[in-house]
C-alpha cells in the first residue's frame, strides 16, 4: 500500500495528507476547487515550518513531504491509482454517500475506501458501494499530525483482512489505532459530545460564564482545554451535526443539542473557523470572551 488519496483539503483532510506524505506515502489530495487545495497546501507548509522551527525536521524533510503530494480537482483522476482512499469531506450524510458512490465507481477494485467521519454509520456509507467488505472508518483526531489516536470503525460487512490492514497502516504512521464497532458517535464522540453539550447547557441556564466553565474543567478535571474552547476548536457546526446523528440514531433525548448551540450555528458563529464562537478569535488566536448576546 503506497498510493493514498485524501478527499477534502480542509482542516482534517490537509492534516491527514500531511501525515501520510511525511511518512513517505504518495498522496493525491482531492477537492472540488483549486482555492481549497491551495489553502490546504498552505496550511501543510506552515505546519511543516513550525516543525522546522522546533528542530523536529529539516528543510529537506519539508521539501520531500510536499513533493509527495499531488493535487486534483477531479475525483475520478484523483482515485484512479489509489490503494486506499481516506474521505474527509464535510460531516454530511448525503454528501458522503454521493462521494462513496462515485469512489466505488472510479477507484481500483482492490482499493480500500475509508472515511474520517466522526459519527456517521460506516454500514450506511458502505451500503452505496459494491465493496462493503472494503469500507472502514479511520477517525483521526485534530490536529492530525500531532494526535496519536485513530478510531478504526468496522462496518457490518468490513472484513477482518481490511481491518488488520488499516490497523497496521495506522501504526506505520506513528498512530495508536483503536478498533471500535459501528454505532452513532463511536466511542470518542459518544462520550465527548454529551459533555460539551452539557457545558453549553450550563452556560445557557446561567449557572456560570464561558471562562468559568472552562476553568472548572481545566483545573478541576485536569482537561488540557475547556469544553467550550474545545467546541470552538472542533467547530460548533460539527458538534451540532454529531449530536444530531446520535440523537437520530439512539432516539434518546440526552443527545438532543442545546438550543444555544443551534442558535449559534444558525447565526454563523462556528468557532475558530468563523472567527467567533464561545470565544472571539477575530483579532488574534488568543481567546477572548464573546458578548453575552447568545444567552
Amino acid at each position: 500500500m503506497k498510493n493514498i488519496t485524501v478527499i477534502g483539503a480542509g482542516t482534517m483532510g490537509n492534516g491527514i495528507a500531511h501525515t501520510f506524505a511525511h511518512s513517505g506515502f504518495n498522496v493525491a489530495l482531492v477537492d472540488i476547487s483549486q482555492d481549497a487545495i491551495d489553502r490546504g497546501l498552505g496550511t501543510i507548509s506552515k505546519n511543516l515550518d513550525r516543525m522546522i522551527a522546533k528542530e523536529r525536521i529539516t528543510e529537506d524533510d519539508k521539501a520531500t513531504t510536499l513533493g509527495n503530494i499531488t493535487s486534483y480537482t477531479d475525483l475520478k483522476e484523483g482515485v484512479s491509482q489509489a490503494d486506499l482512499v481516506v474521505e474527509a469531506a464535510t460531516e454530511n450524510v448525503d454528501l458522503k454517500l454521493k462521494i462513496f458512490g462515485d469512489m466505488d465507481q472510479f477507484a481500483p477494485a482492490n482499493c480500500i475506501l475509508s472515511t474520517n467521519t466522526s459519527s456517521i454509520s460506516i454500514t450506511q456509507i458502505a451500503s452505496v458501494t459494491k465493496r462493503p467488505e472494503k469500507v472502514i472508518g479511520m477517525h483521526f483526531m485534530n490536529p492530525v499530525p500531532i494526535m496519536k489516536l485513530v478510531e478504526i470503525i468496522r462496518g457490518y460487512s468490513t472484513s477482518d483482512e481490511v481491518t488488520e490492514t488499516i490497523m497496521t497502516l495506522s501504526r506505520k504512521l506513528g498512530k495508536t489505532p483503536t478498533e471500535v464497532n459501528d454505532y452513532p458517535g463511536f466511542v470518542a464522540n459518544r462520550i465527548l459530545m454529551p459533555m460539551i453539550n452539557e457545558a453549553i447547557e450550563t452556560l445557557y441556564n446561567g449557572v456560570a460564564g464561558v471562562e468559568e466553565i472552562d476553568t472548572v474543567m481545566k483545573l478541576g478535571m485536569a482537561h488540557p482545554m475547556g469544553p467550550l474552547q474545545l467546541a470552538d476548536f472542533i467547530g460548533l457546526d460539527v458538534c451540532l451535526s454529531i449530536l444530531n446523528v446520535m440523537h437520530d440514531g439512539f432516539k434518546n433525548p440526552k443527545y438532543a443539542p442545546c438550543p444555544l448551540l443551534v442558535n449559534m450555528v444558525m447565526a454563523g458563529k462556528k468557532g475558530v473557523k468563523s472567527g467567533e464562537g464561545f470565544y472571539d478569535y477575530s483579532e488574534s488566536r488568543k481567546a477572548e470572551k464573546v458578548s453575552a448576546s447568545f444567552r
